[in-house]
């Protein structure tokens, strides 16, 4: 049975990135079908807005997309592209797995950990923004629910109790924020209290991101509020190389998006030596929710490959002196043996 998947190739290294990803899928025959759909400065140009009914509608229809990088104008009233789905499609898990790879100029070379974030509320909502006092003051509010709190950490508990992992971290800032951080940090204790054979931990947010740094290895899965998430995410990201490595998946009931989380790069756009990575570990992700986890690990476990006995192929911010299609080439040679 085939699977329709709105494909969104993004801006700037976008399309160079997703067309490598792509010729992977195909050649793993994945029986997969692109929708091709536009968003971001693409669509602002041929529609006139960042994201076009039709492809919100593509979206829901097939409950699936993979999406290169996008570039939000700034200023001019526009918001985040990105927030944008996430709060029309409700993908309130934001899923950011922390992996070492050999080759990538890290610190770290055994780094296995997941970050679960909140992909909705918290301090990330347009709601109860303002300036007041001639400008001289700006208000946001952060709001935090136990409808969201409940759902991100038993995300995080299912996930690790899913994928064999032994230790859920909690972090918050409840000693200091007592009511939004504090309500996320009392759900945390309630839910964890259900999966007795998974290891619990709670952690102050500003202790976290030392630990991180001082012994990453402590933590497995680490689930925390919307901000917090964004920050820990690319911190783990650095641990591992950074965000050329890192994917993210943004899931939800209805609907699920898979994506690489850097920046679209227009410096470097056109010049075939984007890092395809963490598309390619976003389609992983994407294989994994299908259930086609085999094919999933193929991919990840090509990239190993890849990083450690093609240099020649691997592109410039790894060390390599090949292109971003070098880099697809030598994975799909590898997965077809």
């Amino acid at each position: 049975m085939s699977q329709t998947v709105a494909v969104i190739k993004g801006d700037g290294i976008g399309p160079e990135i997703m067309d490598a990803t792509l010729q992977v899928l195909d050649a793993l025959e994945c029986g997969l079908n692109y929708k091709f759909v536009d968003a971001g400065l693409v669509a602002l140009e041929k529609h006139g807005t960042l994201i076009p009914q039709a492809s919100l509608d593509a979206i829901e229809k097939y409950g699936i997309a993979l999406k290169g990088p996008l570039t939000t104008p700034i200023g001019k009233g526009f918001s985040s592209i990105n927030v944008q789905l996430r709060r029309h499609f409700d993908l309130y898990a934001n899923v950011r797995p922390a992996v070492s790879f050999p080759g990538t100029r890290s610190h770290y070379d055994d780094i296995d950990m997941i970050t679960v974030r909140e992909n909705t509320e918290g301090a990330y909502l347009s709601d109860g923004q303002e300036m007041i006092d001639d400008g001289n003051t700006g208000i946001s509010v952060i709001k935090v629910t136990r409808k969201g709190s409940e759902r991100i950490v038993r995300y995080a508990f299912e996930l690790a109790k899913q994928n064999g992992r032994k230790k859920v971290t909690a972090i918050h800032k409840a000693n200091i924020i007592k009511t939004s951080s504090g309500l996320f940090l009392d759900v945390a204790r309630e839910v964890a209290s259900e999966y007795p054979e998974i290891e619990f931990q709670e952690m102050i947010v500003d202790n976290a991101c030392m630990q991180l740094v001082m012994n990453p290895h402590q933590f497995d899965v680490v689930v925390t509020t919307n901000l917090f998430g964004d920050i820990l995410s690319d911190l783990c990201a650095g641990l591992v190389g950074g965000l050329g490595l890192a994917p993210g998946a943004n899931i939800g009931e209805k609907a699920a998006i898979f994506e690489a989380v850097h920046g679209s790069a227009p410096d470097i756009a056109g010049k075939k030596i984007a890092n395809p990575c963490a598309l390619l570990l976003a389609a992983a992700q994407m294989l994994d929710h299908f259930g086609m986890t085999v094919k999933g690990d193929a991919i990840r476990q090509g990239i190993r490959a890849v990083l450690e006995n093609r240099r020649d192929m691997v592109t410039p911010d790894m060390g390599g002196t090949g292109t971003t299609d070098t880099f697809a080439q030598a994975l799909v040679e590898h997965l077809k043996g």
